[in-house]
């Protein structure tokens, strides 16, 4: 079994410089391949990266890499705006002279506003360069992260399959034995009828086997017992092989459910019904499942 699911997360931590990040990657299921990304302002390239990746290592699912990064250090100027210290004393300095207010203090002062600017600096183009550098292969570990569960999931989801597509197999087989009574008794179920009717006129029998051999034909169900071991096949060789097989397992799905109708409709015996019904049950089990395989 070399196939995989379509749910997982992966993640993984970074620093780098004065920045610490987490790149994450998940998954759920999906027709189609499609990749978004959520990172922080400034890193809009690696928007690239990941969906490169994600390229790379799957061909189904909605996935979801995000990478969340912050500053450990401040890395910022402080300074007193002494202008605006002056303007703020010239402005109280005609009330300490009246004894309306006492001096300002420095605490005071420096609460007010402007008295301190901070000035972030520019970020060292190289150094930013190397930090974009280490989170892009970052993401790239989250993707192998998420590859290494949706592998996991496909182990799990192996032995499910091949249980449900061994179930369809003996119902199937159980659906043949039963199917090779049903001639005899249509013809004694029309026969009973027809003697209901009119009793015993001379060539009744005749009749009786012609009308028979008709609904016979009707209700042969040997074509769709053997489609449906066919797809059993089918199913199986797909299970063992390698590479993605979920598009084409679902498509399997949906030929099991024709042939399963058609075996329903055409029964003529309870007992066949009930094998046609239980056999749908499987059926809607396997293509549940198989949604999730990539």
């Amino acid at each position: 079994m070399a196939f995989s699911g379509m749910t997982g997360f992966g993640r993984v931590e970074g620093v780098a410089g004065d920045w610490t990040w987490a790149a994450e990657a998940r998954s759920v299921n999906g027709r189609n391949l499609d990749v978004r990304f959520r990172g922080p302002p400034g890193f809009e390239s690696l928007e690239r990266i990941a969906r490169d990746g994600a390229q790379a290592r799957f061909q189904r699912g909605q996935i979801t890499v995000g990478l969340q990064a912050k500053r450990t250090e401040s890395q910022a100027q402080v300074r007193i705006n002494l202008d605006q210290v002056e303007r703020y004393l010239a402005v109280t300095a005609a009330l300490v002279a009246d004894g309306r207010a006492s001096p300002p203090s420095l605490d005071g002062l420096l609460a007010l506003r402007g008295v301190i600017e901070v000035a972030e600096t520019d970020a060292d183009p190289e150094a930013l360069a190397q930090v974009e550098a280490a989170m892009a292969v970052s993401i790239s570990g989250a993707l192998e992260a998420l590859k290494t569960a949706r592998d996991g999931e496909g182990v799990a989801l192996s032995g499910v399959l091949m249980g449900l597509t061994d179930k369809i197999a003996d119902l199937t087989r159980q659906a043949e034995d039963l199917a090779t009574g049903q001639p005899e008794v249509l013809k004694a179920r029309f026969e009973r009828r027809m003697r209901e009717l009119i009793g015993d006129p001379a060539g009744l029998d005749e009749r009786i086997v012609q009308e028979a051999a008709a609904m016979a034909v009707k209700v042969d169900v040997r074509e769709e017992l053997d489609r449906l071991a066919g797809h059993v096949d089918s199913a199986r060789a797909m299970l063992s092989g390698d590479g993605p097989v979920g598009r084409r397992l679902d498509f399997l799905t949906q030929e099991f459910m024709r042939e399963a109708n058609t075996l329903c409709s055409k029964s003529a015996l309870s007992a066949l019904t009930a094998v046609g019904l239980e056999l749908k049950a499987v059926i809607e089990q396997l293509r549940e499942q198989v949604q999730n395989v990539e």
